[in-house]
């Protein structure tokens, strides 16, 4: 049977700031995210499992995406641990939710900690074919499996 690809898209707002960069981006700003998840595989062939004719449910898709990217940084500020985060400590109520990475929270380096997250929780046989983040309505990275193996 033929190899199907799926996609599910998500929305989160999110803010950052980059560390030690040369423009605007070194202050605290946010996005309106959007996240397209695609994977590949073959529709289940067992018409004895109740996911017979799929390559996964969307529900599932739906569940991995939301625990491992999208409820951990909705309305979250992501911030390099090479950045000084002590003073967030200091400002109960309007930071109670940041994350320290030890990357610098581009676009670009968020999709590979996506997909690193996203890989380990797909079902056997459906493989993680691509992500794209949009960060504006009209800049956005993407990343390929094709291109990281």
């Amino acid at each position: 049977m033929a190899k199907i690809r799926l996609t599910k898209e998500f929305r989160f707002e999110m803010a950052h700031a980059l560390w030690n960069y040369d423009g605007l981006c070194k202050n605290f700003h946010g996005h309106s995210y959007i996240l397209a998840v695609t994977v590949i595989g073959e529709p289940l062939k067992d018409q004895a499992n109740p996911k017979f004719g799929m390559v996964m449910d969307f529900g599932e898709l739906k569940r991995i995406v939301s625990e491992e990217i999208v409820n951990r940084l909705d309305h979250t500020l992501l911030l390099s641990s090479a950045a000084p985060t002590d003073v967030l400590k200091g400002l109960p109520q309007m930071a109670d939710r940041f994350e320290i990475v030890d990357y610098q929270p581009t676009c670009e380096n968020m999709l590979v900690d996506f997909a690193k997250r996203i890989q380990k929780h797909l079902p056997t046989g459906v493989l993680l074919h691509s992500l794209k983040l949009n960060e504006t309505a009209n800049s956005f990275a993407e990343w390929f499996a094709e291109d990281n193996q």
